[in-house]
């Protein structure tokens, strides 16, 4: 006896339904009680009795967690059933919000974005949060891995052990809540290894908790910041919780010429995403979005890409043939100089309340000193060098500069702030330990006058030329949120450092 394309649908779904019930270890009458129905309904259903529903294959699916298999096996018998006419109508809507009691964590939203900017991605990930528990929430669990060279292991793993991914690189932050109502979120280290990370995003900070209580929502966000030399050319979202919509997101430079296509992994199979990306070209980027309202349990979206524009930078999909020479921001990123992108180097830093918090600055001082070190050690600074405590992820207002002249000791610069200058100005090319492939001509006082604190709150001005002036220039600049390609003239050009002509040779004056 042959059967028909809806029956065979039918009882590949009463099939799943009966193996995933089997292994939950439920009898029928227990599955139909935490599914909210009469006692008999599941036997009906899996005797073929009763054709399955909507309303029931969303409520078993919620109650098993069989990662998508006995609603995507509805979907499958649902599209059969409905192909027949118009004549037939669909089940009434679905009450979207029901859950089984106790389900637990629920992410209703999921926007996760990654965007490149000069030499480092961004990641941000914004998920709206349902607390369908009986517990308050007080943390949440995020995990960031990276992996340079996906189709070589073997390079991989020797690339990130000898490049490895740090918290003062990533640049965390994390959020709850929106608008005004938003809440910066602490969070703790779970896991620290090369080239992966987990952290606790604790739904507390300094002020005070605000756990998530059962049956409220909220909107967490949280962004980090890695490098391209250690970040391969996909972007993947793994979904862990019971999730109802996912939105991946890339923007890239246009100039890049950037192509893009989506994989769908589970554990059984790899293959396209179901639906094209969308793409669209805003101010100079080009934005690659996917979205999904039914993601399924344990399953893994991709994005992944290549470059084909002249700008672009330069990726082995192979991996590294042997360790090789990084590029100088590279280096300077792998000592945890924080690179431009990030946005601590774009905010204003915090001055010291003194003498009250002395050993704050103390210790502040004592880590620009100890990386100062780590730097001349590192490379030869003929003009100087200065490092501000935003470049290696502290942002305060304390920083250091080392004279051209090695033989004396580091200006040390706490709370500073520019109280006169000279009128004369003189125009020389400067690098940035955050911006190190490249210089840039800038414009500075051939003097200026500095007010800045001691550790014990007292306050005296320091007049600094030439050299020095230009320097201490730099590094009051980063304290303010500014870099030095914002003083340069709208015309003026980078220069890479390997075209760079006075590379070992001092300014001239």
């Amino acid at each position: 006896m042959t059967t028909s394309p809806i029956d065979r649908a039918a009882d590949q779904f009463v099939t799943v339904l009966a193996q995933w019930r089997v292994e939950r270890g439920m009898t029928k009458k227990q599955l139909a009680a935490r599914m909210g129905f009469d006692p008999s309904y599941v036997s009906h259903v899996e005797g073929r009795r009763h054709k399955p529903t909507e309303d029931f294959a969303r409520r078993a699916e919620a109650v098993l967690g069989a990662g998508g298999v006995i609603w995507q096996r509805f979907q499958e018998y649902d599209e059969l059933r409905h192909a027949r006419g118009s004549a037939l109508h669909r089940d009434p809507p679905v009450p979207v919000q029901w859950l089984p009691p106790g389900t637990g964590l629920i992410v209703e939203r999921e926007i996760a974005e990654l965007s490149y900017t000069e030499g480092a991605y961004r990641c941000r990930v914004q998920r709206s949060l349902y607390n369908a528990g009986i517990e308050a929430i007080t943390r949440y669990l995020a995990k960031i891995s990276v992996d340079r060279y996906p189709h070589d292991p073997a390079g991989s793993n020797r690339h990130h052990r000898e490049n490895p991914l740090t918290f003062e690189e990533m640049d965390v932050r994390a959020f709850a809540g929106e608008g005004v109502a938003a809440e910066s979120m602490q969070w703790r280290v779970k896991l620290d290894r090369d080239a992966s990370k987990e952290i606790w995003l604790m739904f507390a900070n300094e002020r005070g908790q605000f756990p998530l209580y059962p049956g409220e929502r909220t909107t967490i966000e949280y962004a980090y910041t890695v490098g391209e030399e250690k970040w391969g050319q996909w972007f993947q979202r793994a979904v862990r919780l019971p999730t109802r919509s996912l939105t991946v997101r890339l923007d890239l430079p246009e100039s890049f010429e950037p192509q893009v296509w989506g994989v769908e992994a589970s554990l059984s199979a790899e293959v396209p995403v179901r639906t094209p990306l969308e793409r669209r070209i805003e101010g100079g980027r080009a934005i690659f979005e996917w979205s999904t309202d039914a993601p399924l349990l344990n399953a893994r979206y991709r994005l992944e890409w290549r470059y084909r524009g002249a700008e672009a930078p330069v990726y082995d999909e192979t991996g590294p043939p042997e360790p090789a020479l990084p590029r100088a921001s590279h280096r300077m990123r792998g000592i945890g100089i924080i690179q431009r992108g990030s946005d601590l180097l774009r905010q204003r830093a915090r001055h010291f309340q003194l003498p009250r918090e002395g050993p704050a600055a103390r210790n502040a001082m004592t880590r620009l000193l100890t990386s100062l070190g780590r730097l001349e050690d590192l490379h030869e600074f003929s003009k100087g060098v200065g490092l501000a405590a935003p470049q290696i992820g502290v942002p305060v207002a304390a920083a250091v500069v080392r004279p051209p002249e090695r033989d004396v000791d580091p200006v040390v610069l706490l709370n500073p702030r520019v109280v006169g200058e000279s009128v004369e100005y003189d125009e020389q090319y400067e690098g940035c330990l955050s911006f190190f492939d490249y210089r840039g001509l800038v414009l500075r006082p051939m003097r200026i006058d500095v007010e800045h604190a001691r550790f014990d709150g007292t306050r005296v001005v320091t007049t600094f030329e030439r050299a020095l002036a230009r320097l201490i220039s730099h590094e009051i600049d980063h304290l303010e949120g500014r870099l030095y390609v914002d003083r340069m003239k709208p015309d003026a050009k980078l220069v890479p450092v390997a075209q760079y002509q006075h590379t070992g040779r001092p300014w001239d004056y």
